[in-house]
């Protein structure tokens, strides 16, 4: 691809298309109608809640190598002011949800990655040790405008648990549409002239993403509690 414009639209609509059928398959996954109906099993909530939080850590290591790979001053302070926002609003979220589902500190330490956090984890510092903006791009586009994606069609009202609605809303407000549009605008003006690294990455991120949501009813967390 040449040009930021293909024959379907931007540079970021042609990589969802690649993926289309995993991208479906994940945005309208059990978890997430559950998710929204608000009969999501409590260990399977925790157990994915678990996993999920392992993720700050590699994904702030892939904020800043962003950050230290972004090509103007512009594209650096948003970054910037994004690894502001993981550490502070989300962060906590995670603290309350644990205490509510009565999920320990030792299970948290204890239970084991699961084979899809430990491919997630492990592509997150991959595109970072790349420095190429491209492929850091791809991957954080991915694990942001999938769950843009899925969030957005929440049926409302939504469910009364906050533990179901915060999730929710934590990946559909107006802040965390605006960074969506900064990283698809960003990875449309960079990725054509990169684009076999960016649809790479692109593709091995979508697919984690399902796997991801299914490895939640695999491994749900024992004595979790509504």
């Amino acid at each position: 691809m040449g040009t930021a414009e293909s024959a379907i639209g931007r540079f970021t609509d042609a990589l969802r298309e690649q993926n289309r059928d995993i991208w479906d398959r994940s945005v309208s996954h059990r978890f997430v109608r559950e998710l929204f109906d608000g009969s999501i099993d409590d260990g399977v909530l925790a157990g994915y809640l678990v996993q999920d939080y392992r993720f700050i850590d590699s994904f702030l290591v892939l904020l800043g190598s962003a950050v230290a790979s972004a090509d103007a001053l512009a594209p650096r302070l948003r970054l910037a002011r994004f690894i502001g926002e993981i550490a502070g609003e989300e962060n906590t979220y995670f603290l309350r949800a644990f205490d509510a589902l009565g999920v320990t500190e030792e299970q948290r330490r204890e239970i084991p990655d699961t084979a899809p956090t430990t491919a997630f984890t492990a592509l997150f510092r991959e595109a970072a040790e790349t420095r190429e903006y491209a492929a850091i791009l791809a991957v954080l586009l991915v694990a942001e405008w999938l769950y843009l994606d899925w969030a957005s069609r929440a049926p409302k009202p939504l469910p009364e648990n906050f533990v179901h609605a915060d999730w929710i809303t934590l990946h559909d407000y107006p802040e965390f549409r605006q960074i969506v549009a900064f990283l698809r605008a960003e990875l449309d003006r960079v990725g054509p002239a990169r684009s076999a690294i960016a649809e790479d990455f692109f593709a091995r991120a979508v697919a984690i993403e399902l796997a991801f949501f299914d490895a939640a009813y695999q491994h749900p967390v024992d004595g979790a509690r509504r």
